[in-house]
């Protein structure tokens, strides 16, 4: 997590919000690698979470302006706001991706369980890797709901699809990532043997 004090917060993102150059590049700094955790769960590649992170924070910073600084809770206020940056803009980088690419309809054709997840105890690591290898839609379904605590409701508003679809494909998710999972046990199960 971010190691800083609100005495230090303060000051520099009023720095940010005047445009000066060292204020953007200390927050840069400092909240990079919180950017790239998030982007890393919503991007299949490096380059892809950087593109995000580095179009989160020129949000950011363009719109410090506009930010409301909570002087009483500026820490967790500003890390509330930024994460959502990040996310909005992953979600963006995703539609932009899909507009691009041709969808097959994931309802069509597919019964699903709706049964608890044997995932939720899962190593965080362990997980974020699994994740990576779903496709972009059941990614993006999956980390907004289980892992950022979106409603089904406001999944299907970011991504621009229905609420049945939403649950449609985290269930899909699931069912894939138990999949991959015993698939990994399986593997590193035969190398004992």
């Amino acid at each position: 997590m971010i190691k800083i004090t609100p005495a230090e917060l303060l000051p520099l993102l009023q720095g940010c919000a005047r445009n000066e150059r060292k204020s953007q590049e200390r927050l840069y700094r400092l909240f990079y690698s919180f950017a790239m955790s998030i982007a890393s769960r919503y991007c299949p590649t490096k380059e892809e979470s950087l593109e995000v992170v580095n179009d989160g924070f020129l949000k950011v910073f363009h719109g410090m302006t506009h930010y409301q600084i909570e002087k009483h809770e500026p820490v967790p206020s500003f890390v509330g706001y930024f994460k959502k940056i990040i996310i909005h803009t992953a979600i963006d980088q995703y539609r932009s991706i899909i507009k691009h690419s041709h969808q097959v309809n994931l309802e069509e054709g597919i019964t699903v369980s709706h049964t608890e997840s044997p995932l939720d105890g899962l190593a965080y690591e362990e997980l974020i890797g699994l994740v990576q290898q779903l496709t972009p839609g059941y990614r993006a379904v999956f980390n907004l709901y289980v892992i950022d605590g979106y409603s089904h409701e406001e999944v299907a508003k970011q991504l621009g699809i229905n609420v049945g679809t939403s649950k449609s494909n985290l269930a899909k998710a699931r069912q894939h990532l138990r999949e991959l999972l015993k698939q990994s046990h399986e593997e590193r199960s035969s190398k004992y043997v």
